[in-house]
């Protein structure tokens, strides 16, 4: 053990009840940081997993053309790709654009979904749902629709054209178990009546509210669209390189391509102003500790004088002065960070066993957490750079006490 850090233990022994109340500044700083983080990033992950598995990571929808520029004059606030774009609805070659991406390594399967808006009937209830017509085997392996089912079998829906899957939410509005039937209001004015061949929950409230699954064809027919699929939905290895996947198949394949982070902005952005407010107010509890540490080794700076000044005089430096004091504020933030990172770990725990209902934008029975590393990077380095602030004016004034002004019993 090095000299200053030896001096520092025992200089830090002499305050210990203002020591104990900076480290619980720390610790308890700590562990609500990475409580919050976790708790905060959990709902968001919940959100992003649930959607990415009914949504896909990557989807590509109307085809367009581009528009012969010399006819044409944009509107200044328009978007320059879109104003210079002819679109048209629905993916007439759904089939060859499926087997080229499947070419991409990034591509782990794909699925083409034709959609459209309906109203719905069951008894005395109506609702307006949102339909996805779609090809079974290839749904199940490029979605977690097998993984959503709470009622039901995906057999009696794969092996049976007239039945449907239907959104957990939507279930309950419009009263509806497996067996019973649901109607199906066409563009025509007809009735279409199919049989609920399971019940399939998402988590995300959107979805489960207005979703219903039927086979493609069906679909189609009951749409009365010339095209059998208006869009092609991917599972992909790595979602995070969806934005750069998405460009290349829209400049590849001339039709729009949106990544989930595209299309879940608005919703990621909230998830993350909420990440940053709360990082930002759990981060006053450190910085108090820190004036708290400030105000203890300024205390112990001044009642320490004269063992500054005999150090001095027997041949410490500066430096090694100031490392002394360095060294009192490394020790507290070394240990409230592992204490911290402990009460954070322990509440983390806690706060994802403790029981909630939600049922708005996200379905829950408890509180959402996540156990991520970069939590307790961040928030170590929190602790560190607050008590190493709060530490070095402290250390800086000892390490300029003049020994020989102050043995002789002056004034500092």
């Amino acid at each position: 053990m090095s000299p200053p850090l030896y001096i520092a233990l025992r200089f830090l022994s002499h305050r210990k009840r203002a020591l104990l109340l900076s480290l619980s500044g720390v610790v308890f700083g700590v562990g609500i940081f990475i409580c919050t983080q976790a708790q905060t990033q959990g709902f968001a992950r919940y959100f992003i997993d649930s959607t990415i598995g009914s949504n896909g990571a990557l989807v590509i929808r109307s085809r367009f053309r581009p528009r012969y520029k010399a006819l044409m004059v944009a509107a200044k606030s328009s978007n320059t790709n879109a104003a210079h774009r002819l679109y048209f609805e629905g993916i007439t070659d759904a089939n060859q654009i499926m087997r080229v991406s499947r070419r991409f390594s990034n591509v782990v399967s794909c699925s083409p979904v034709l959609r459209g808006q309906l109203s719905a009937r069951a008894g005395f209830e109506n609702a307006t749902v949102d339909l996805f017509g779609i090809d079974p085997v290839l749904h199940s392996q490029t979605t977690d629709l097998l993984h959503e089912l709470i009622a039901g079998s995906f057999d009696d829906f794969r092996n049976n054209t007239s039945s449907v899957i239907v959104g957990s939410r939507l279930a309950e509005e419009l009263g509806v178990d497996i067996g019973d039937t649901v109607q199906l209001l066409s563009p025509g004015g007809e009735y279409w009546r199919f049989t609920v061949a399971a019940i399939a929950r998402a988590g995300v409230g959107s979805i489960d509210s207005t979703r219903i699954y039927s086979h493609a064809r069906v679909a189609q027919t009951l749409l009365q669209k010339p095209f059998g699929a208006s869009m092609i939905i991917y599972k992909l290895r790595d979602p995070d390189r969806a934005p750069a996947l998405a460009n290349h198949f829209e400049n590849l394949f001339q039709h729009v391509s949106t990544s989930w982070q595209e299309r879940e902005e608005s919703t990621l952005q909230l998830f993350l102003m909420l990440r940053v407010s709360a990082a930002i107010t759990v981060s006053l509890i450190i910085l108090l500790a820190g004036f708290g540490i400030f105000n203890v080794l300024t205390m112990s700076v001044l009642a320490k004088v004269k063992e500054i000044a005999i150090l001095r005089s027997m041949g410490y430096r500066r430096i090694d002065i100031s490392a002394i004091f360095l060294w009192q504020g490394a020790l507290v933030a070394a240990a409230g960070s592992v204490l911290g990172c402990l009460l954070g770990a322990l509440m983390t725990w806690g706060v994802g066993h403790i029981p909630i209902r939600i049922r708005g934008l996200l379905y829950a029975n408890h509180f959402l957490v996540t156990w991520d590393w970069r939590h307790y990077f961040w928030a170590t380095v929190l602790a560190i750079v607050a008590v190493f602030i709060a530490s070095y004016v402290p250390a800086r004034r000892a390490a300029e006490l003049a020994p020989v002004v102050t043995l002789r019993g002056s004034s500092v």
